[in-house]
């Protein structure tokens, strides 16, 4: 958003890529857990556990359960509906389905911090090991990344390859709203390197999860803006549209 803002009064290309694009920029969905340093929100839930999405075979606690909200990736009492959500995963899938609707093309980027040493553009599914419908179009976008951006440092997998969890909001939004235009994609950035080059900062309430070090911040921040110049020229050109940006 700084980067965008900094560019605008002068940048006529991206004014340009704008008038065929729309962002949606939401910074924070758990600001009481962000005052709190934690996993969950206020009511001890973990949000990316609590959509109404039933997982085949969950990975044991981390993959959601129901046992206690004092403990990490607490489901919450949830029905089969969105009305068992907490409200701020319930206004997150909101905001969501309305640019889906008025929207030919949507990707979603969600950022995280946590798992791995490598940064991972994690797809769906993350309640079954089945195959993604819309596979194919995460192999045409791994191909022009690849192609637009030949020493990228992410790695491109499903993220029930690492684990699988109930109540995912992006498989819930997915299954709910449409497979054709819609693809949503996690940014996971690998925080054990961060833990690994600094074990200290594993004392800190958000170092496990977090860069600690000023000049770690400052790389992460920076690290990614190539790959968001990226998806916004693929979204301004038209998505991904199939079979015409299949690369020959």
């Amino acid at each position: 958003m700084e980067t965008l803002a900094g560019r605008w009064d002068w940048d006529s290309t991206l004014h340009s890529t704008l008038d065929h694009l729309q962002l949606v920029f939401i910074p924070l969905v758990n600001p009481v857990g962000r005052l709190r340093f934690t996993r969950s929100n206020g009511n001890g839930v973990d949000l990316m556990r609590n959509a109404p999405v039933q997982a085949d075979d969950a990975t044991f606690a981390v993959g959601g359960h129901h046992w206690s909200p004092r403990l990490p990736w607490y489901r919450g009492n949830l029905s089969q509906t969105e009305s068992g959500m907490e409200p701020e995963a319930r206004a997150l899938v909101e905001s969501l389905r309305s640019v889906l609707k008025a929207s030919p093309y949507t990707l979603a980027l969600d950022l995280h911090s946590g798992f791995g040493n490598q940064d991972q553009l994690w797809y769906p599914y993350a309640h079954s090991k089945a195959p993604f419908p819309s596979l194919e179009q995460v192999r045409v976008f791994e191909a022009l990344l690849n192609r637009a951006l030949p020493h990228h440092v992410y790695k491109i997998e499903p993220q029930a390859l690492h684990y699988t969890t109930h109540g995912d909001v992006w498989d819930h939004l997915y299954l709910t709203h449409g497979q054709k235009n819609f693809l949503p994609l996690t940014l996971e950035m690998g925080s054990w390197n961060w833990v690994r080059k600094n074990p200290l900062q594993l004392f800190s309430l958000l170092g496990p999860f977090n860069p600690v070090k000023p000049h770690r911040q400052k790389r992460a921040m920076r690290r990614h803006l190539p790959l968001f110049h990226f998806l916004m020229a693929l979204l301004a050109s038209g998505g991904l549209s199939l079979p015409e940006r299949a690369p020959q």
